[in-house]
């Protein structure tokens, strides 16, 4: 299950992990004009955890999901192996 919320600032995912005990923490990711910063609860330490992604960051991730294991640049929003 997920959510998304637009605000002011940002637009707002929320990941909630449904299913069998052992679930995760919700993940929140949060994509701004500038970069996108991805947050979990961490119980263990009672801390939230966030990354930061630049956009340049987040569109090669999105081109990594489909393609296959190997060392990849991108140009432009074609990708080269």
């Amino acid at each position: 299950m997920f959510s998304i919320e637009h605000e002011f600032d940002a637009t707002v995912v929320t990941l909630v992990d449904e299913g069998e005990p052992h679930l995760q923490e919700d993940v929140v990711v949060s994509s701004f004009e500038e970069c996108v910063t991805v947050e979990q609860y961490d119980p263990r330490t009672d801390k939230v955890n966030k990354i930061t992604l630049s956009m340049t960051q987040m569109r090669d991730l999105a081109a990594a999901i489909s393609l296959p294991e190997g060392v990849y640049t991108r140009q432009g929003s074609d990708t080269d192996e």
